[in-house]
Formats: structure tokens, C-alpha cells, sequence
């Protein structure tokens, strides 16, 4: 298989993973999956140079902001299943190994810590929300099971590549 269409299909196994877990985690523990409309919106006002807002909820809605954020969402999967294989070689392709995925996985939440929740207005590392520390781990976790996804997606297409 080419490395850029294992690439996209481990990023959107990964990211389906990391959605079928905030859908358990609703139902287990009672906490609200990601807005990703919000993302959209956030996304959205940057084409109208606004890139940081006190609360990305009370900004004016955007026209498809829902399908903007959904689009980012398995988007920003693909590209952090590109950084996996930009890390370790494509040679993980063809030996998926479990360390690698977990710590690209893991090592993405810096991307919300560090970028979109500050400049959506919930302060660095969730600082900004009612419980930070809960958000946290529950970013940690959903972050977690995204690598657990990258190294089940890889998995599943050497298998796939060796029929």
C-alpha cells in the first residue's frame, strides 16, 4: 500500500477511534464530547483575521462551522498519523509497534493544550475551565486512545496489505 493512503487511512481510523471513545465516554462517565463546531467557528474567524477570542462560544456562529470542524477534526488526525510516519520511517508501516503510536498520540495533545484552547478562550492546558485538572486527563485519555488508534489502524492495513 502507498505510504500516503496507509497515511490518510490510519489518520481516519485513529481519529473514528478517538470519536466511538467520546461517545462511551459521554454514556460511562457523563462527560459531553468535543464541540467541533466550535472549531469550525474558531477556524472561521481566523479567514476574518480574528485568530483569538475570550470565549469561542459567545463568538458570532459561522456559516458551516459544523462541517469546517468536522473536516479539521479527521484532518488533524491525518496529519498527526503523518508525523507518526515522519517520526519513526515508513518502515513502521510495515511493522506496526504499539510505543510509537502511544507516544505521537499522547505527545498531540499539545496541540490543544498549547494552541486552540488558549487561542479559543479556555486558557493553556484548559486553565480557563471549571475543572482544569478533569479536562486534562480527559484530554490525556482521548489523546492516549488516538495513538491506541494510529497502532490498531497500522495493524489493520499490513494485515489488509499481506491478503
Amino acid at each position: 500500500m502507498e505510504p500516503l493512503l496507509a497515511i490518510v487511512l490510519m489518520g481516519i481510523g485513529a481519529t473514528a477511534l478517538m470519536d466511538v471513545w467520546t461517545m462511551l465516554r459521554k454514556t460511562l462517565l457523563g462527560v459531553a464530547p468535543a464541540n467541533y463546531a466550535m472549531v469550525g467557528r474558531w477556524l472561521l474567524h481566523m479567514t476574518r483575521g480574528q485568530f483569538r477570542h475570550q470565549a469561542i462560544a459567545a463568538a458570532p456562529a459561522m456559516r458551516g462551522e459544523h462541517s469546517v470542524g468536522w473536516l479539521a477534526h479527521y484532518l488533524i488526525g491525518i496529519a498527526f498519523a503523518a508525523l507518526l510516519i515522519a517520526i519513526f520511517g515508513v518502515s513502521w508501516l510495515q511493522q506496526p509497534s504499539l510505543l510509537p503510536a502511544l507516544t505521537v498520540g499522547i505527545a498531540t495533545v499539545a496541540a490543544p493544550f498549547l494552541l486552540m484552547q488558549p487561542a479559543m478562550g479556555a486558557g493553556v492546558a484548559a486553565s480557563r475551565t471549571p475543572n482544569p485538572v478533569s479536562a486534562r486527563l480527559h484530554s490525556l485519555l482521548t489523546h492516549s486512545i488516538f495513538g491506541l488508534g494510529l497502532y490498531l489502524s497500522g495493524q489493520t492495513l499490513m494485515l489488509l496489505s499481506a491478503l
